[in-house]
């Protein structure tokens, strides 16, 4: 019996969670709320708050699966990317961890994990599959061939998916985090209200900056014309903005499906909790006959489930690294 300690935090969420032959028995995420003041995340605030939270965290999530610490076989945790303050209060808990009890350490990269959380419930998806990863930070579309065989086929070049819905929201006065705020008044929203601009990026690849320019110009050109335009237009504009952004990602996606001809498709990260992206997938998928698979909400943001059941699959092939690991801010797919 494998029992696997997941540890997460590469930003703004501390999670736990343990992982017994490869079913996740707790998955515990500390959301941190002291970054809405301010607008966007303040990595040395994060850090402060993980060194705070990991403890009991890691306890809760012990409890939880009905386990202590002298149960768990192996110690997985985000080596990154991430902001490396926080990647380090995870890192270090890890070392300290395996190395206090003598077990194997295993590094598992963030991006992968997301991918990988696919793999925590049935049904799952078949290899090769494509996934759609999005995410605050990042937007790529990934062809996976195996557990660890991952091929990035394309990715922003510019702004992240995550971060064209927070800046938007910032330009319509809505508060930090704004994605999910979006995706509230969009519901009661016509997503034909206002024509925005989709980019012409060539390849797979994608681009955000210009239709955050876009919609900044417009509604200050509406603003100039009717200062109540954002009161007035709030439903509307957001489901214009959503739109936008779900038919970038979406068009890509059939291109990528298209190209490779793989019919398993998948999404992951925190923007793969839009209902807008799901619904519209849902559809697509249906017309393509595609085999679509959407994580639960709980595994769509930063959690620690997702490094727990990565770490189960590197502990199968015994793939560990030794106590010199170091956390990194960057780090390839």
């Amino acid at each position: 019996m494998a029992v696997i300690l997941g540890i997460e935090s590469s930003c703004d969420e501390t999670s736990a969670s343990v992982c017994v032959n490869g079913e996740i028995k707790s998955n515990v995420i500390a959301t941190q709320v002291i970054h809405s003041k301010y607008g966007g995340v303040v990595p040395e605030l994060a850090s402060r708050a993980h060194q705070q939270n990991i403890i009991p965290t890691v306890d809760q999530a012990l409890q939880q699966a009905k386990i202590t610490k002298n149960d768990v076989d192996a110690v997985a945790f985000t080596r990154g990317p991430g902001l490396l303050g926080s990647l380090l209060v995870g890192t270090s808990f890890a070392k300290s961890f395996a190395l206090a009890k003598n077990i194997p350490l295993i590094d598992i990269n963030h991006m992968q994990a997301h991918i990988l959380a696919h793999f925590i419930d049935d049904p799952k998806p078949n290899f090769p599959f494509l996934c759609l990863t999005v995410s605050g930070g990042h937007t790529q579309i990934v062809l996976v061939k195996d557990y660890f065989d991952m091929e990035l086929i394309g990715q922003t070049l510019d702004d992240a998916a995550g971060e064209a819905f927070d800046k938007t929201a910032k330009i319509l006065n809505l508060p930090y985090p704004g994605g999910p705020l979006i995706d509230k008044y969009a519901q009661s929203g016509n997503p034909y209200a206002f024509k925005l601009p989709e980019p012409q990026i060539a390849d797979l690849n994608f681009s955000f900056s210009g239709l955050k320019t876009a919609i900044l110009y417009m509604v200050q050109a509406e603003l100039k014309k009717n200062p109540n335009f954002l009161e007035e237009n709030m439903n509307d504009m957001c489901a214009s903005v959503q739109e936008r952004i779900v038919s970038i990602l979406l068009n890509k996606l059939k291109k990528a499906a298209k190209q490779t001809g793989v019919k398993d498709i998948a999404i992951a990260g925190g923007v793969s909790a839009n209902s807008g992206l799901r619904k519209s997938l849902l559809e697509m998928g249906e017309k393509y006959k595609w085999r679509v698979f959407i994580p639960k909400f709980e595994y769509c943001t930063d959690n620690a489930a997702m490094i727990a059941i990565a770490g189960h699959y590197k502990f199968l092939k015994k793939d560990f690294v030794g106590q010199d690991v170091a956390p990194l801010a960057r780090i390839p797919m």
